[in-house]
């Protein structure tokens, strides 16, 4: 017998050994007890003992680390599971009806090529019909409601239980996937297609996780500063078990638990597949993600088994059955439910105790246990696990539910790895499914090519059950909603004093921008709709005056002394702070940002955003999130900060951001501009609010890349039409000097590149006799839009010349569009120009230097400008070609 008080040749080296043992006797004691049941009763009922003491001693309120996983059956126990209150049978046939609907809405759209998803509702329906009926709360009560992010290919199960509600109609459902005619049905949830129902665009998998996380922590920011009661609302996101992989889903769970999101449910259809095959083939996703999410801080709610399972359970006194279950891999789970009774005994039921425990069972009762009998399909085991899920306080919960992809669809679908691209039923198919969910479908109505929709009614039974349960739960849901409330017009003085210039002192774009948000967020009409969004680089963006003024948003406020509490602009967390500084995450930003772009639907209250990021790390690093922002109808100010390829001195390759605007450009929400004075930015912003909260609200974000670079900044010039000019992207900036002949140029630039066309202004002028007008294009992208719809009414029979086109119409000369960014933003509209056009840009990687020498690098500083500027007048006829080599002899730019 060993002594358990004396050390094992390999001793287990633990942090406990750096604490003193004020009772050596007493450790011994306990070791040899466990090492007696050990002996006795199997190290299994040692795991059992020291479970339940662990769970014991943390109900009593001792600090102990967490387990990361319970066995593999279901956390509330058939005993506890509570009442259900409502009608079972009367959910049932609704469940029944939605099912069939769902899957003929996608059976005759694929009959046309249009595809559609069938298998993932058809596993997860008793997971979104238990919710409807019993826990996601309508907008009617409060205008908040819950939000709900509804697994993108569920979106045909959502589609026929709002047609069985009356929202949509047999048309509608007819027309899925036909959405150019303007009435059809788009394929997932998109907000844009379908603005009257889905309110979170979710099938860009692993970004509905990640937004759910911070739509609840929004939640909580509205509450906490008084702008929206939101204590009512809960955050549900459903998701798939394969999408649990993506690197987003996961990324904001430790800050869920962190801020005690209680407001917030996961549930994640455990169906053990992906869109290939298995999930986790040769493991268990579930016992997986239960220890992920444990560990980081989540309450976790399994329901994995249905009431079959309960009496086996119940019986399993050795803890085989229990420990069978958490050894057999997912991929030979899913094998189980496609096998035959003897399989299943031969392949499960294995050693004494599991045959001795099946014998008694009938193979029609093996086969149910496993090809149905799972807890995600049982309404009872939905609810028990729902009930634990919105009762548990102090931390967010994540539902984990077993279920079998393609269940009720036939043994064709039924955990068949290629169910995913399996889009039709066949007429037989849909004959058994008719059968088996027991729908009053007469065969005559099956007879055709066509499976028909069928809905028993607007005064059936099933249909009044279903509209009582929404009306006291608050109305319907999914649903979206708009009420007009247009924000005061924001006070003159920020934006005139920034049309006054800088005057001796010089300031970057950035500086500017920054002192206009924080003087418009003290107006004490809208100032507290600003919502400062910043992803750990505040002081970067000169943004630390706002620290102990506007304060920083923490749920828990400052529980600490501040190191630099002794200075003027010390750190200030607050409960009721209004900057949101997410750490090192661009896309918890992104996230953050659209749950306050979105809040005048979401909750009828419209918040300002302002998310500003290093440029580089934006849309190139988060453009699917800002897809998704576009569909989702956001409105804010997106700013790329220490924009431009050659003006981040040092940084280099990774950091000089040479292209934003042109990935900018693919996104129609974007309205992006690149101004190059601060007047410029007053009048952008101006107008932003008034397009984006004013009267007539428009959906779309303004995206400005401001620069680090010092630089005086002019007053507004008096010419006319400038404010126009500012806002539709050009203006001209700069003409030359009234020449009385010679070579005339015109040269365009957008941001920090406009001081390099004036210094190359001033050169043609002195050494070269040649007269070029400046213009400042303040965007290309909108010049090029504009241009487009021109176009597109030009088709239609409607004359419409591009704005760009009138703007520089007679201007002589060639055109030379200059910018920080690579040519093809500029050459976005070189189409629409009249005149010989060419463009200079950053094409290629960035590299540390000086930006002077970073400049000539590229070829875009003043001397290359005027180089350039003769090449293209030689071109024309208008300067001798030597002249082209004596200046490129003169600016040292021979080689």
């Amino acid at each position: 017998m060993s002594d358990p008080s004396r050390p094992t040749e390999n001793p287990v080296i633990s942090e406990l050994d750096q604490l003193p043992d004020r009772d050596r006797e007493e450790t011994a004691e306990w070791r040899a007890s466990l090492d007696a049941v050990v002996r006795n009763a199997g190290p299994e009922r040692a795991v059992y003992l020291m479970r339940r003491v662990h769970e014991f001693a943390a109900s009593t309120g001792m600090s102990l680390p967490g387990l990361l996983h319970s066995d593999y059956i279901n956390t509330v126990p058939a005993a506890a599971q509570p009442e259900f209150d409502g009608d079972l049978e009367m959910e049932s046939r609704i469940t029944a009806l939605n099912r069939w609907n769902a899957a003929a809405m996608v059976t005759r759209g694929a009959r046309l090529g249009l595809g559609g998803h069938i298998s993932t509702y058809a596993s997860a329906a008793w997971l979104y019909e238990i919710g409807f009926h019993h826990f996601f709360r309508g907008k009617d009560a409060d205008g908040s409601g819950d939000q709900l992010f509804v697994q993108g290919h569920a979106s045909p199960g959502i589609y026929a239980r709002v047609f069985l509600e009356g929202r949509l109609s047999e048309s509608q459902l007819d027309s899925f996937r036909r959405e150019a005619g303007g009435h059809g049905l788009p394929s997932y949830p998109h907000p844009r297609r379908l603005p009257w129902l889905w309110e979170f665009p979710t099938v860009s998998m692993g970004l509905g996780p990640l937004s759910a996380v911070y739509q609840a922590r929004f939640n909580r920011y509205l509450h906490a500063r008084g702008i929206k009661d939101t204590s009512a609302s809960r955050v549900w996101a459903f998701l798939g078990d394969g999408e649990m992989d993506e690197p987003e889903s996961t990324a904001a769970l430790t800050l869920a638990s962190r801020e005690n999101l209680d407001n917030l449910t996961f549930v994640i259809n455990c169906n053990l597949q992906r869109l290939d095959g298995p999930v986790r083939s040769n493991s268990k996703i579930v016992q997986e993600l239960e220890a992920r999410f444990r560990g980081a801080g989540w309450n976790v709610v399994k329901t994995l088994w249905g009431e079959a399972w309960d009496p086996l359970l119940a019986q399993d006194t050795t803890g085989d059955l229990v420990r069978r279950l958490g050894e057999v891999p997912d991929a030979q789970m899913q094998t189980l439910a496609a096998r035959d009774a003897a399989y299943i005994r031969k392949h499960f039921f294995t050693g004494d105790a599991l045959s001795a425990l099946s014998a008694s069972l009938s193979d029609a009762r093996v086969v149910e246990l496993f090809e149905n009998s799972r807890g995600g399909h049982e309404p009872l085991k939905v609810y028990a696990a729902y009930r634990a899920a919105v009762e548990h306080r102090g931390a967010p919960t994540v539902v984990l539910a077993q279920t079998v992809k393609g269940h009720t669809l036939g043994p064709a679908f039924e955990s068949r790895n290629a169910n995913h691209q399996m889009k039709k039923l066949t007429m037989e198919q849909f004959r058994a499914m008719r059968d088996l969910l027991e729908l009053p479908i007469p065969d005559s109505a099956l007879a055709g090519d066509q499976v028909p929709f069928w809905h028993p009614g607007q005064d059936s039974p099933e249909v009044r059950y279903l509209h009582e349960r929404r009306a006291a739960l608050g109305g319907p849901a999914p649903v979206r909603r708009v009420v007009a409330k247009p924000l005061p017009e924001p006070p003159a003085k920020p934006f005139e004093d920034l049309e006054k210039g800088s005057g001796h002192q010089e300031m970057a774009t950035t500086m500017a921008l920054v002192r206009l948000v924080k003087d418009l967020m003290r107006d004490p009409r809208s100032g507290a709709r600003w919502v400062p969004i910043v992803p750990d680089e505040a002081r970067t963006f000169g943004m630390e005056s706002m620290f102990p003024t506007a304060g920083i948003y923490s749920p828990q406020g400052q529980t600490y002394d501040p190191v630099d509490a002794d200075q003027l602009l010390h750190y200030l967390e607050s409960t009721t702070g209004q900057l949101l500084i997410e750490g090192i995450t661009e896309a918890g930003s992104v996230a953050e940002f659209a749950a306050a772009a979105t809040s005048y639907a979401t909750h009828g209250e419209p918040m300002i955003p302002f998310y500003i990021f290093y440029a580089m790390f934006g849309f190139q690093r988060t453009g699917d999130q800002f897809w998704a922002l576009g569909d989702q109808m956001g409105r804010g100010f997106v700013v790329g900060g220490t924009a431009g390829r050659t003006t981040m001195t040092g940084e280099g390759l990774q950091h000089g951001d040479g292209h934003s605007h042109l990935l900018a450009a693919t996104n129609p929400a974007a309205v992006s501009y690149d101004p190059a004075f601060a007047y410029e930015i007053a009048v952008i912003v101006r107008d932003g609010l008034r397009r984006m909260y004013g009267e007539r609200p428009e959906n779309v974000f303004y995206y400005l890349t401001v620069y680090n670079e010092p630089k005086h900044q002019p007053a507004m010039p008096p010419v006319p039409g400038i404010e126009e000019g500012i806002v539709r992207g050009i203006y001209r900036f700069r003409p030359a000097e009234a020449p009385a002949a010679g070579p005339r140029l015109q040269l365009l630039a957008s941001g920090t590149a406009i001081h390099w066309v004036l210094r190359a202004q001033e050169l043609l002028a002195s050494d070269w006799g040649v007269h070029a007008d400046v213009w400042s294009v303040t965007s290309w992208t909108e010049l090029r839009r504009d241009a487009m719809r021109a176009d597109d009414a030009r088709t239609r029979g409607e004359e419409r010349t591009p704005f760009v086109t009138r703007a520089l119409s007679g201007a002589p000369g060639p055109v030379l569009a200059v910018s920080d960014w690579m040519r093809q933003v500029p050459d976005q509209i070189s189409q629409w120009v009249e005149q010989d056009y060419y463009s200079l840009g950053t094409d290629g990687f960035g590299l540390s230097d000086t930006r002077e020498d970073v400049r000539r690098y590229f070829r875009v500083d003043a001397e290359s400008i005027v180089v350039t500027a003769l090449d293209r007048l030689a071109r024309a006829g208008q300067v001798p070609p030597e002249t082209v080599a004596r200046a490129r002899a003169q600016y040292g730019l021979g080689r």
